[in-house]
C-alpha cells in the first residue's frame, strides 16, 4: 500500500504534527526485518496515519483539531512500544504477545498485522481519546467528538478492508474454497466493532480517571483482555496447503 499523494520523501501533505509522527515511525521501522511483526503491523498503521493527516485538513472532521490532537496521542503510544524496548523496560501486557510472537515463523503476515491492530485499538486508542479529552478540557461526550471519532472507521476502511480481503481471496483461491483456522480469524476480527468496544472503554476510563486505584485496575484489566485477544489471533495453525 502506498502513501497518499505529498512530498517526494513519503511524508504526505496535511498535518505537520502528525508527519512528525510520520518520520518518529519511519525512524523505528529501519531498525526492523521486513517480517518483523512489530514492523508489519507499523507498514499498516503508517498507511491509516497518512491518511488522516490529509484527511485532518480536508474537511472530512468536525474538529479536525481535536482529531489531529488524538492521532498524534494516539500513535505516541504506539511508538511507546519500541521505547520500552529500546529501554529494557517491560512493554504493556496489550502489547506483550506480539512482541513475544513478532519474529515466529508459523505466523502469517496478517496475523501480526491484527494483533497489532488489537492492541492498538481495543488497548491505546481508549486511553488516548481520555488523555486528548482531558488535555483540551472537553468530556467525550461533548458535541462531535463521537462524530468525528467515527469518521476515523471510514479512513481505516480505506486501508485495512482492502488488505483483509486480498488474504481472504487469495487463501480461498490456493486452498481450492476451503477457508483455514488463520482465514476464520480473519474473517471474525472487526476493525468496526473493535473501535465500538474502544469507545465504550474511553467512556468508562473516563468516569473513573480520578478514583486512584480503580483507575488503575480499570487499565490494567483492559490490557491483560485485550492482551489475551492477541495471543488467540496469533495462534499458529498447520497451513492446509502443506498437506500432501
Amino acid at each position: 500500500m502506498g502513501v497518499p499523494s505529498g512530498e517526494p520523501n513519503g511524508v504526505p501533505s496535511g498535518s505537520v504534527a502528525i508527519g512528525r509522527v510520520l518520520a518518529a515511525m519511519d525512524a523505528e521501522r529501519a531498525q526492523w526485518s521486513r517480517t518483523d511483526g512489530l514492523g508489519v503491523f507499523s507498514d499498516v498503521y503508517r498507511d491509516v496515519t497518512a491518511l488522516v493527516a490529509v484527511r485532518v485538513t480536508d474537511g472530512t472532521f468536525t474538529h479536525p483539531d481535536f482529531v489531529e490532537d488524538l492521532d498524534v496521542r494516539f500513535a505516541g503510544l504506539f511508538l511507546d512500544v519500541p521505547r520500552d524496548l529500546a529501554a529494557r523496560r517491560s512493554v504493556n501486557k496489550a502489547w506483550a504477545p506480539l512482541v513475544e510472537r513478532r519474529a515466529h515463523a508459523g505466523l502469517w503476515p496478517l496475523q501480526l498485522a491484527l494483533a497489532g491492530m488489537n492492541a492498538h485499538i481495543n488497548h491505546d486508542l481508549p486511553l488516548a481519546v481520555v488523555a486528548t479529552c482531558e488535555a483540551r478540557g472537553v468530556p467525550p461526550t461533548a458535541r462531535g467528538v463521537h462524530a468525528d471519532f467515527e469518521r476515523v472507521n471510514d479512513v481505516l476502511a480505506e486501508v485495512v478492508r482492502p488488505l483483509r480481503q486480498s488474504f481472504l481471496d487469495a487463501r480461498v483461491v490456493a486452498a481450492g474454497g476451503e477457508l483455514s483456522p488463520v482465514a476464520d480469524l480473519v474473517s471474525n476480527f472487526s476493525i468496526d466493532k473493535a473501535r465500538d468496544a474502544a469507545w465504550a472503554n474511553a467512556l468508562v476510563l473516563w468516569h473513573v480517571r480520578d478514583l486512584g486505584f480503580v483507575a488503575a485496575a480499570a487499565r490494567d484489566a483492559l490490557a491483560r483482555t485485550v492482551g489475551l485477544v492477541s495471543r488467540q489471533l496469533l495462534t499458529v495453525f498447520p497451513d492446509p496447503l502443506d498437506r500432501p
